[in-house]
């Protein structure tokens, strides 16, 4: 049975001010925010109030073309005509997400650089690495399924099933 650990609003407000922190901080600070639906679209809204930054999103989770893979060819074009990009999730976990999402924005010409990543939670073990965390976990250490304020309206029967998805990062 996974260990459920809710993410306090308050909590994650102080994570989203850390993560605009460091943003804003960055000399290579981004032009635009874009949020991965569907767990990064609280958070990119949270910090394009915070950083006063355009936010824009993706619905990666929804496998609708002109949503996902058609909006990551015209966020390409954009970095094409030098604008630099800032993907927001709330976890990088294994990686999968941010990978292919590099893979297709490199594969749409996206130039090397123009692109970056920001997590609410980090994990070390991940296969991909973003530039900027609130907080970083061991997925060997920390088995805990995290349950952000967006995701605690959900029917626990559903916050269960999600975590069922990927037994091995709670097992």
């Amino acid at each position: 049975m996974p260990v459920f650990t809710p993410i306090a609003h308050a909590e994650f407000v102080g994570a989203v001010r850390a993560l605009a922190d460091a943003i804003m901080a960055d000399p290579r600070r981004p032009d635009v925010l874009v949020g991965i639906g569907r767990g990064g679209l609280a958070p990119a809204v949270y910090l394009s109030h915070a950083t006063g930054l355009p936010m824009l999103s993706v619905d990666y989770s929804s496998a609708v073309e002109d949503f996902a893979e058609g909006a990551l060819v015209r966020l390409a074009e954009r970095t094409q005509a030098g604008e630099r990009l800032l993907f927001v999730d709330d976890i990088n976990d294994s990686g999968r997400t941010i990978g292919r999402i590099r893979a297709a924005l490199a594969d749409a010409g996206a130039p090397q650089g123009a692109v970056r990543f920001a997590t609410l939670i980090d994990n070390v073990r991940s296969a991909e690495r973003v530039d900027h965390a609130a907080r970083t976990i061991d997925r060997d250490v920390t088995k805990d399924w995290f349950v952000f304020p967006w995701e605690a309206v959900a029917p626990q029967a559903s916050i269960a099933e999600d975590a069922a998805e990927v037994p091995d990062r709670i097992a």
